[in-house]
């Protein structure tokens, strides 16, 4: 493995006292950390081992660089030291691989990142109970970091959040250290992309948004991450790439609560929403496709656009379309218990009481991630009714506690004789390697929330549509 260039006028070795890492005067030249950067002896370093983080280091690392790893998890950091990754995706043979070369390790000591010459945070960015943003995983995040740099790194916020998080929060906390942003470091916005489960578009090929602190910093991010993936698209400043990902995020919470919308409508009007959609996208411009679901899912969607709620009511403005969105797509879930409640009344039974199997519990189809998942509100719903409720999914073995959601509950086998014992089969999530003749063929009433039965022939179950 190449040696690591420091890139600091004082020349620290990463083992400077913090007097040291203070000393005045203008950072060391651009041209130095574009040379390591053309040399890939610039060290990245990742805060935060997740969904967003591990993709990042299989990037860097397949383009030359050294990676460090951190994350306060130790569990995690066990894990990756030895090889065996918790992220579908990511196979632990990639693991294996950047460990026996050199090129990755990870570590839950933050003076690590003393070693690195860039930071990148991909830390979560969660809702409070009031829906207003959760930034303690950031400022921690912030804290941590000015306890433990040097002079010359770049630090990238990549978690997404409102305009002037990095510029207002992350800056001033790293400034507590005595270094100030565009003298002593870099500073810059990268907002991830990730689509867990997508083969089409990888970390590599998806463009890459960069928004600098100042002039240098954003130079110097563009650099580094042009590096590592095809294109980078440099924009003007922090705020405007922070409100290029809520753009992103908004634009999606807004039109599938309109196909939401729509299906309620059109589920009255005794129309299938799912093949109005299909005619509609033939239409070769002017449209584009949404489609309905149980809920919101994942990190981003269900969660992001109120980020940017919160921060327009600092401006004295409410963000009404969002707003209206947010309260269609958090009210799916009780519209798919209700179809639930009325589809078993339909066989003269009542709910309470009833055994419910939800198959799917990722928040969408064909990945392990569990985060925001409808399918953990579908349950706890069904069970405040008096549902006796398991689930199924190949992905998701066991649940674990997600914030305050504990349910504590194991995936069951799913089998013909299993699949007859349950009053209703509800279809959270659509994954592929369900075989959807098979779950027809035995169950008894289906509640099907994603249209995975359509292509069914001859089901014997009562197939509902929700």
């Amino acid at each position: 493995m190449a040696k690591t260039n420091r890139i600091s006028k004082s020349g620290g070795d990463g083992e400077q006292t913090r007097s040291s890492r203070r000393l005045a005067g203008p950072l060391l030249s651009d041209n130095a950390w574009l040379a390591a950067i053309e040399a890939r002896t610039a060290k990245v370093g990742i805060v935060g081992m997740g969904y967003v983080g591990l993709p990042l280091m299989r990037t860097f690392c397949a383009a030359g660089f050294s990676c460090l790893g951190f994350d306060i998890d130790e569990s995690k950091v066990t894990k990756l030291n030895a090889g065996k990754s918790y992220i579908k995706h990511i196979p632990s043979s990639l693991l294996e691989s950047v460990l026996s070369e050199g090129r990755f390790r990870a570590s839950s000591d933050p003076k690590s990142l003393l070693e690195c010459d860039a930071i990148l945070i991909c830390v979560p960015t969660p809702l409070t109970k009031n829906r207003e943003p959760d930034m303690t995983y950031v400022e921690n995040t912030a804290h941590l970091i000015a306890e433990n740099v040097r002079r010359g790194q770049l630090v990238v916020l990549e978690s997404t959040t409102y305009p002037g998080t990095t510029r207002e929060l992350v800056k001033p906390i790293i400034e507590t250290s005595g270094l100030k942003a565009g003298w002593d470091f870099f500073l810059a916005f990268s907002p991830e992309r990730e689509d867990p489960g997508r083969t089409d578009h990888t970390t590599e090929t998806i463009p890459k948004v960069v928004g600098g602190y100042d002039a240098s910093s954003a130079k110097i991010a563009a650099a580094l991450y042009g590096a590592a993936v095809k294109q980078v698209v440099l924009v003007g400043s922090c705020e405007v790439a922070e409100a290029s990902k809520i753009l992103e995020n908004v634009y999606r919470c807004v039109n599938i609560a309109l196909i939401n919308e729509l299906k309620m409508l059109f589920d009255r009007m005794g129309i299938d929403v799912w093949e109005v959609v299909r005619a509609a996208a033939t239409k070769p411009f002017g449209f584009q496709p949404f489609y309905p679901g149980p809920g919101l899912g994942g990190h981003c969607i269900p969660i992001d656009p109120f980020y940017l709620t919160w921060k327009a009511r600092q401006y004295g403005m409410a963000t009404r379309f969002i707003e209206l969105a947010g309260e269609i797509n958090t009210g799916m879930p009780e519209y798919v218990v209700q179809h639930v409640a009325d589809a078993v009344n339909q066989n003269k039974k009542a709910l309470n009481g009833s055994k419910i199997l939800v198959l799917g519990l990722a928040y969408k189809k064909d990945v392990d991630d569990i985060r925001e998942s409808p399918s953990i509100e579908l349950i706890e719903m069904l069970q405040a009714r008096g549902a006796k409720v398991d689930y199924n999914d190949p992905f998701v073995p066991k649940t674990g506690k997600q914030r305050e959601h504990d349910l504590r509950m194991t995936s069951k086998k799913l089998t013909p004789a299993m699949l007859k014992s349950y009053d209703c089969v509800l279809i959270a999530t659509d994954h592929t390697s369900y075989d959807y003749e098979m779950i027809a063929r035995n169950a008894k009433l289906i509640v099907d929330t994603r249209n995975a039965t359509s292509k069914v022939r001859a089901p014997k179950a009562t197939i509902v549509k929700a």
